[in-house]
């Protein structure tokens, strides 16, 4: 009984640190769900932060300091403020707008829940077999994290940043066009 008590906590007896995890996940995953569901674009890009937040808290809970601030950085700090900035520049509708709901959403139920099982099933697959090295160096360190970053994912890390720079010339361009009213009431002076 003594030599049961010593290994540790098991999967019935969760640590201070999973249930944290799985209460922070189930705020992100609530919010991700109003950020999906509601009809105001300002309040979906709202619930996103939240949502993007609780992601960086489980990085943080998982030790993976340098992740967390990299979402915090990238995602909060500039993906969130391009879509609002998107928003504002291409004068989309603030408050609730019938343009924005398709009367598709069974349609998009279906295929995000399919999408989602088959990224859990990926996952799964893939890290079956996979053990983590305990006495190497800590896998969500900055030296670890800045090796694959640097090693393997450049061409992403980088297609990315232009693809956002694309969507900034984008909402500019869009913003900046001209309607054929105010063409015609220039004209007309």
């Amino acid at each position: 009984m003594a030599a049961a008590a010593t290994t540790g906590p098991g999967f019935l007896s969760p640590t201070g640190v999973e249930i944290a995890f799985l209460l922070v996940g189930l705020a992100t995953f609530g919010a991700a769900l109003v950020t999906v569901t509601t009809k105001q674009l300002v309040h979906a890009a709202l619930w996103l932060v939240v949502a993007l937040g609780g992601i960086a808290v489980e990085y943080l809970l998982l030790t993976a300091e340098f992740i967390a601030w990299v979402q915090v950085l990238i995602y909060l700090g500039s993906v969130v403020v391009l879509l609002l900035f998107g928003l504002m520049l291409t004068k989309a509708p603030i408050g609730r707008s019938p343009d924005a709901d398709s009367g598709n959403r069974w349609v998009a139920l279906g295929v995000a829940v399919v999408a989602a099982v088959a990224l859990v099933w990926v996952v799964v697959d893939a890290f079956r077999t996979t053990w983590i090295d305990l006495d190497g160096p800590v896998q969500g360190s900055t030296q670890v994290s800045g090796e694959m970053l640097f090693q393997h994912w450049v061409l992403p890390f980088e297609a990315l940043s232009v693809l956002l720079l694309a969507a900034l010339i984008g909402a500019i361009v869009l913003s900046r066009r001209n309607d054929p009213a105010d063409a015609s009431d220039k004209g007309q002076r």
